[in-house]
């Protein structure tokens, strides 16, 4: 069947990762299809609203360490060894600069870096008997995917040292009141709970979702000056989109509006 299972409904791509017997750990197989399937989903003007889950009893694992252990370092091929960025960091890059929302659908542990790559999403959703933990610390190895850009600014300095440098086990109930997570949901109700959320997202307007999302990443690095220019000069764009015209008229009629992304 593959390591992904990718299926479309109502504008939403769900890419689920599909290693139950391994809990999702990613492989290199994983991460090369995942990190295609993220920019396919990115370039596809029928999918609004994308959401990354695992099937089985698991999120994701992290890293298979058990075929990471097996790589001989003479088989590494030139542009492997110069590879600044890795799976990793490409994956971060890949859903951070998304055009489309990305939705972390945490069904089961999310451990490493299958924790990290929930930290990029714009939303995160726990089912109640799902956990997440840095883990890094408990291998002797230091985090990566942009675990130490993400996790400070979600929920402070203060608790991202925690649960780095601890690497303890976070559960749904914790995740949420700490801003971890934007809801928790009973595992019965999970995936329904979450899908209903993502058609609904994907009803907004699409052109205005996606500059929201880029000026949204920007403000993590940029000065207010620069991102009033960045605003001014994204609005103007919207005004002359055919779903603003929709909006508009929409609220006159008392109605709700139908955007098409034109």
């Amino acid at each position: 069947m593959g390591v992904l299972q990718i299926t479309t409904e109502n504008g939403v791509r769900v890419i689920k990762l599909n290693r139950p017997e391994r809990l999702n750990a990613i492989n290199d197989e994983l991460s090369s299809k995942l990190e295609l399937a993220i920019e396919d989903a990115s370039k596809d003007d029928e999918v609004r609203v994308i959401i990354l889950t695992g099937s089985g009893k698991g999120f994701s694992s992290g890293l298979d360490l058990s075929e990471f252990s097996k790589r001989d370092p003479a088989t590494m091929t030139r542009a492997m060894k110069v590879d600044n960025l890795g799976w990793v960091g490409r994956l971060a890059l890949g859903i951070v600069h998304n055009d489309k929302p990305v939705i972390a659908a945490i069904n089961g542990i999310a451990a490493g870096a299958g924790f990290a790559l929930t930290l990029g999403c714009d939303f995160r959703f726990m089912s109640e008997s799902a956990r997440v933990t840095a883990g890094y610390i408990r291998r002797g190895l230091n985090p990566d995917a942009g675990m130490t850009y993400f996790l400070p600014r979600l929920i402070g300095p203060t608790k991202a040292n925690e649960l780095i440098l601890t690497g303890r086990d976070v559960y749904a109930e914790e995740a949420e009141r700490i801003g971890l997570v934007n809801a928790v949901y009973p595992d019965e109700e999970f995936h329904g709970r979450v899908m209903d959320f993502a058609k609904g997202i994907a009803e907004g307007p699409p052109i205005a979702m996606t500059f929201s999302k880029r000026l949204l990443a920007a403000s993590q690095d940029s000065n207010l000056e620069t991102l009033l220019k960045q605003e001014l000069s994204s609005i103007r764009v919207c005004f002359g989109t055919e779903d603003v015209k929709e909006g508009i008229k929409a609220f006159a009629e008392k109605r709700k509006p139908i955007f098409k992304g034109r």
